[in-house]
């Protein structure tokens, strides 16, 4: 029990991040389900383009026998012509995450942010963590390079307020002691689209959604049959390879994907924490993530969908020892199994007016950890297996109305604990527009705890869009929670005098948000800002004794979010964000941990012929108060940093495509977090090839 105990301590104290200030452990984990298909149906950003070599004899899928009807409108999108180069981070067409329904962006209330398959390739983004980085409104904390732990502020929040979902399933681990969510193994090879959406959103989506929810949809099959495959090789011992098949043939879809990769030689240990002499060993780390997307249309009512993703992934890291700590002379390793699976049958009525979706979620998450000296690894697995309905109704032209309901159980199986807790809810909202002016979202969700008992959460979120200026101005309240974690309940360490308690309440939070959006020469420039303040209570703390966990806290999150993009030309874009956040203890006024009060960023694409892309990005982050690698000290000031990095690609043809990238180009040597380094200059080129239509 002691060894899997100061295993767990160590991994926590990377995740110091999770805590107010001079709060403790703060947990996550239990009740909630995004309300969202396995496999939606979304625009343009998403379409593949057919062969050139097609016949007359060979029909597109949108006129094949047996065809959807949504199939044939979506193929039949105009592409943008291969010259424009449209603002980086430019708002895609159709969002999902905000209400459950695929809805233009330009029509919610919602600060969402989308990322798009192009997007990702053009910025040649190789993890979650890489994609997140200049997101407004969030701060990303990587214990080191690819693989090490990373974690999430998002507007100011605990690590442990943002839900992450992957194709409809929540993917948090219910065996997590401090609950934060690891961002580090998930790669981005397979994303379709991502959209973080920001502000309380447990009126739909239940607990840990305090801060916002971060929604990842993986590749659909469309088209003829279409073969892709990527490698990639640079500094840090970097290989990486993709391989991919997807397509669609009448009433059937498929996508399969492969990843794999590795980095060997990451320098994470400052040289000034090693003992005279020794010479620091980088982080070693090596992913496989295996994934499929298959759908069946049984008929014009009825469809199945069926998501499963696995995940093999190992770090060889420097880890600590002692009290204070210093780095250990030989690595630890830290591996993971993730499975995560949805089956979902979906039942259309009423020529589609009225959706009804039946799902079943599985995730299985495995940990295994064992450092220099342990006698045996300390395991941890965390089960989770939900059931969902939702219907989604056309009550009206441009008036839906989402009801639904789930029963989850969560698992934890650790070398000292076995525990579970289940929950039921039940949820509704209504989406309306009003003559294409006015928008509205209201939506309002019970849930019923097995260890907590009731709790009920709400939104609402107008916005109205001005005749004549087409300005858009928008605003949001809403209240969320976060359950206690099963670690927080039950996990009790009586050779430490350390001891959970199952009488733990949710943290809770009410938020509000309020901007405009002002597009400009027929939307070449849009610009805008938001305004965000969050109150959380009931925040999970050590009791004054620090033998147990105890309801005392109370944190206050606010600021602005600001951008502005535009498309100077045909063939150059330019896009800049910057972020000001204020998040504050609310007893002490004391500013938080890992929450750096200003960040800004900018990228530039230009494609000066068709077959070329060039992107350059820069970005900033102030500096913020942390705490020493060991945890030792508190209320230190760490220095912001300035990077840059720029990409390039050159299709060589439609089947073949070269590209390479340079991270950190001026090699500037910085900690995030403090005591652990972060990567410094890194050259990378590789190859893609598809059978047709490379990207």
């Amino acid at each position: 029990m002691r060894t899997a105990f100061v295993s767990a301590l160590y991994r926590r104290r990377l995740l110091t991040s999770t805590v107010l200030a001079s709060f403790g452990a703060i947990g996550l984990n239990a009740p909630s389900l995004a309300q969202q298909s396995a496999s939606p149906d979304l625009l343009p950003p998403i379409q593949i383009a057919p062969p050139p070599e097609r016949t007359t004899n060979s029909p597109p899928p949108s006129h094949r026998p047996g065809a959807r009807s949504r199939r044939a409108a979506r193929s039949a999108s105009p592409q943008a012509p291969a010259g424009n180069a449209p603002a980086p981070g430019a708002s895609a067409s159709a969002v999902v995450s905000p209400t459950g329904v695929v809805t233009p962006a330009g029509q919610l209330a919602s600060s969402v942010t989308v990322v798009t398959e192009k997007d990702i390739q053009t910025q040649q983004y190789r993890t979650v963590p890489d994609i997140l980085n200049t997101v407004p409104g969030l701060n990303v904390v990587q214990a080191g390079g690819p693989g090490a732990q990373a974690s999430v502020f998002m507007r100011g929040t605990n690590a442990n307020h943002t839900k992450v979902i992957v194709d409809g399933i929540d993917i948090g681990d219910p065996a997590r002691p401090d609950g934060a969510f690891d961002y580090a193994h998930l790669l981005a090879a397979d994303i379709q689209q991502m959209e973080i959406l920001r502000g309380p959103q447990s009126g739909l989506y239940g607990s840990d959604a305090i801060g916002g929810v971060i929604s990842i949809i993986t590749k659909k099959g469309e088209g003829p049959p279409r073969a892709t495959a990527s490698v990639e090789a640079g500094s840090f011992n970097t290989f990486n390879q993709t391989l991919g098949l997807s397509g669609s043939e009448r009433n059937f879809n498929y996508a399969v994907n492969v990843a794999h990769l590795h980095a060997g030689d990451i320098p994470v240990t400052p040289p000034d924490l090693l003992p005279p002499g020794r010479k620091a060993t980088g982080n070693n780390y090596d992913n496989m993530t295996y994934s499929t997307k298959l759908g069946v249309d049984l008929n014009d009512n009825l469809s199945v969908n069926s998501v499963v993703r696995y995940t093999d992934a190992t770090l060889l890291f420097t880890g600590d020892s002692g009290f204070p700590s210093f780095p250990n002379a030989t690595q630890s390793t830290h591996a993971v199994q993730q499975l995560f699976n949805r089956e979902e049958a979906v039942w259309s009525l009423l020529d589609g007016r009225i959706k009804n979706y039946f799902g079943v979620n599985y995730t299985n998450s495995r940990s295994y950890d064992i450092g220099p000296g342990d006698p045996i690894a300390s395991t941890a697995t965390g089960e989770r297996l939900k059931f969902d309905w939702h219907t989604v109704a056309e009550i009206a032209r441009g008036h839906n109305l989402v009801f639904g309901a789930e029963h989850q159980t969560d698992r934890m199986d650790t070398t000292s604990l076995a525990a579970r807790n289940g929950n039921k809810a039940a949820f509704i909202e209504l989406q309306s527009a009003f003559a294409d002016r006015f928008f509205l979202v209201a939506n309002i969700r019970e849930d019923s705890n097995d260890r907590f008992g009731e709790h009920a959460t709400y939104r609402i979120a107008p916005a109205v869009v001005l005749p004549v200026t087409d300005t858009k101005l928008k605003a949001s309240y809403g209240t969320g929670f976060k359950a206690p974690s099963l670690s927080q309940l039950y996990q009790d360490y009586p050779a430490f005098n350390f001891f959970a308690n199952p009488n733990l309440k949710p943290e809770e939070s009410r938020g509000y948000d309020a901007g405009f959006e002002q597009p400009l020469f027929n939307d070449r420039v849009r610009f805008g800002s938001t305004c965000f303040h969050n109150d959380i209570t009931d925040l999970i703390g050590y009791n004054d004794t620090f033998t147990s966990l105890v309801n005392v806290n109370a944190a206050t999150t606010e600021g602005t979010e600001t951008f502005v993009s535009a498309k100077i030309t045909e063939r150059f874009g330019i896009r800049g964000d910057y972020t000001f956040t204020r998040a504050v203890d609310a007893a002490t006024s004391l500013q938080l941990l890992r929450r750096p009060k200003e960040k800004w960023s900018a990228t530039a694409t230009w494609r000066p012929a068709d077959q070329l892309t060039l992107s350059a990005t820069v970005l900033h982050v102030s500096n913020w108060i942390d705490v020493t690698r060991d945890g030792s000290a508190s209320g230190i000031t760490a220095p912001g940093y300035t990077l840059v990095n720029l990409r390039g690609d050159y299709a060589v043809n439609d089947q073949v495509k070269v590209f390479a990238r340079v991270d950190n180009l001026f090699d500037v040597r910085y900690q995030n977090p403090t005591g652990f380094l972060a990567p410094g200059l890194g050259i990378f080129g590789g190859v893609r090839v598809a059978s047709y239509g490379v990207r």
